[in-house]
């Protein structure tokens, strides 16, 4: 323990000797001297203490020579303590000022790369992913020629597979609500949505197994129909069944489909018969009533 002390009371001379500096710092009013600390703490990566100087000689040196750099520093900082939304307004505010800048582009792509850290997960709130998005495919636009180009592009993909995702989630979600009390509304919304996402990601992996998910849902939805509308949805199962059977001949699931198909079948035969039916004791009936009033009208002359 005797040999420790003597390095226990070096190591705490040095840090206040290091808080006390600092704390000089923060008081003086010299801008040079502050910003030569500045820049060494940033290069030292103390990343803090860096910005806390630069928020104070900043304004002081704004238009001047010296406040490129201290710029692309402050904004530099803020991403190095993963404060991925403010370096992000940090770097495009740069890119904005000193768009002739050699690191102008640099000062983009990082704007673009910050909010592609902070994009959640396609469990989440999508908006962050998409202003990503939107800033990275600025990014290959002004810069197609960038060392950065393919790195961004690899970026937008791993952001649309998330988009997919979360798209895919939703869809089952829609299914799920289906085995509520009140199925009809969400019944149309899964069919709407599962034609939607194939549109919108017509190479996606998921595609198969919603399309036969459609062909199910849409005998459901016939099912649970009201009277008038029930022949044509009926019909849309074998519709939906052909489209996806064109599309994957050899799917593990075009036995269910058939099933489903045969289904909705007996279901349109016995429903076209109820309402042959109806039609025709209606028209029974009108014809009566129509003979009945002649017979009275004839009676009164």
């Amino acid at each position: 323990m005797k040999k420790f002390f003597p390095y226990i009371i070096t190591t705490l001379l040095i840090a206040f000797s290091s808080c006390s500096g600092f704390y000089k710092l923060e008081k003086s009013t010299n801008w040079e001297e502050l910003y030569a600390a500045a820049n060494k703490y940033y290069n030292e990566e103390e990343f803090n203490k860096a910005i806390i100087l630069y928020d104070k000689v900043l304004p002081v040196i704004r238009g001047s020579e010296k406040a490129e750099l201290a710029d692309f520093n402050y904004a530099y900082s803020h991403f190095k303590l993963k404060r991925y939304i403010e370096s992000a307004g940090y770097f495009n505010t740069f890119y904005q000022t000193y768009n002739r800048s050699p690191m102008a582009e640099e000062a983009l792509f990082m704007n673009a790369y910050s909010l592609y850290l902070d994009a959640p997960d396609y469990n989440l709130d999508q908006k962050s992913s998409h202003d990503a998005v939107n800033a990275i495919q600025i990014f290959l636009n002004r810069f197609p020629q960038s060392d950065s180009y393919e790195r961004a592009t690899v970026m937008i993909e791993d952001l649309q597979v998330r988009f997919e995702e979360k798209a895919y989630r939703e869809s089952l979600l829609y299914l799920s609500l289906t085995e509520g009390l009140y199925p009809g509304d969400y019944y149309r919304a899964c069919i709407i949505n599962f034609q939607n996402f194939a549109k919108s990601y017509p190479d996606s992996k998921h595609n198969e197994e919603l399309g036969f998910k459609l062909v199910e849902v849409s005998l459901a939805y016939g099912e649970r129909s009201i009277f008038d509308k029930k022949e044509d949805r009926l019909k849309d199962v074998s519709k939906y069944a052909a489209q996806f059977t064109r599309k994957y001949p050899e799917s593990k699931y075009l036995g269910s489909i058939e099933n489903i198909v045969k289904k909705s079948q007996v279901e349109l035969l016995a429903h076209q018969k109820i309402k042959k039916d109806y039609e025709e004791d209606l028209a029974k009936a009108k014809a009566e009533n129509e003979a009945a009033q002649s017979t009275g009208l004839v009676k009164d002359k």
